[in-house]
């Protein structure tokens, strides 16, 4: 049985483990509950009727959250002059090509995004080893392999977030933090609710949405009901 320390079991008592709640209630009953001496990330996870071992029931996709994460992104873009310096112009932390590369082949991945454009796939493609299990892979899917470098950028340093379900059937993202106030956090969570809505794959049989819960960072999950949600 996994143990909890004594803050937790009485954040868990604080309500109703069984009980679905409305989604603003539980918006309330987590930030309330984020007591932790640092500014806790609000998350949301929802388990997906899909088998993803299916290629035509793999849900991801990537949404732009109303009020960003409330975390200072940290971004690599991939490209050769000029692209490399209008990344920077537009906040990028880093850009440029071959330095690099170099440094992610010794190691290097202190980065968060890595944007790359399309001529230079070929050279960023060798370091999948490396980029891959971090999840730091440049996708066109996810609008990080693209010429226009200051867009992506812009998107992202303002609260573009990826999403993807793992081999469980579920999908986890922090959509903002604790300190944000309710009405912002319920818009963070119904934008990405929403996204995941509509990426449901047409060969998904059954119920989509099996269930959802919000938690912080070190606090309990609570239940939501899912009808409780609008889908537009």
């Amino acid at each position: 049985m996994k143990k909890t320390g004594k803050r937790y079991a009485s954040l868990a008592k604080s309500f109703d483990g069984k009980v679905e709640y409305n989604y603003k209630e539980a918006v309330a009953i987590v930030k309330k509950n984020a007591t932790a001496k640092f500014d806790e990330s609000f998350e949301l996870a929802m388990n997906l009727g899909v088998d993803p071992r299916k290629a035509d029931q793999l849900v991801r996709g990537t949404v732009s959250l109303p009020h960003g994460t409330g975390k200072s992104v940290r971004v690599l873009v991939l490209a050769k002059a000029p692209k490399d310096k209008e990344a920077l112009d537009a906040g990028a932390d880093y850009a440029g090509l071959e330095e690099y590369l170099e440094k992610i082949k010794s190691g290097w991945t202190d980065i968060d995004v890595i944007i790359s454009t399309p001529d230079v796939m070929g050279e960023v493609g060798k370091l999948g080893r490396v980029l891959g299990p971090r999840g730091l892979m440049p996708n066109p899917k996810s609008g990080t392999v693209t010429f226009d470098v200051a867009q992506a950028v812009s998107e992202v340093k303002g609260g573009k977030i990826e999403y993807r379900v793992d081999k469980t059937g579920n999908v986890h993202a922090a959509v903002g933090k604790c300190s944000f106030d309710e009405k912002k956090l319920e818009e963070n969570v119904l934008a990405l609710y929403q996204s995941i809505v509509r990426a449901k794959p047409q060969s998904a049989k059954g119920k989509y949405i099996k269930s959802i819960s919000f938690t912080s960072t070190m606090g309990p999950g609570v239940k939501v009901i899912e009808q409780s949600l609008p889908t537009a």
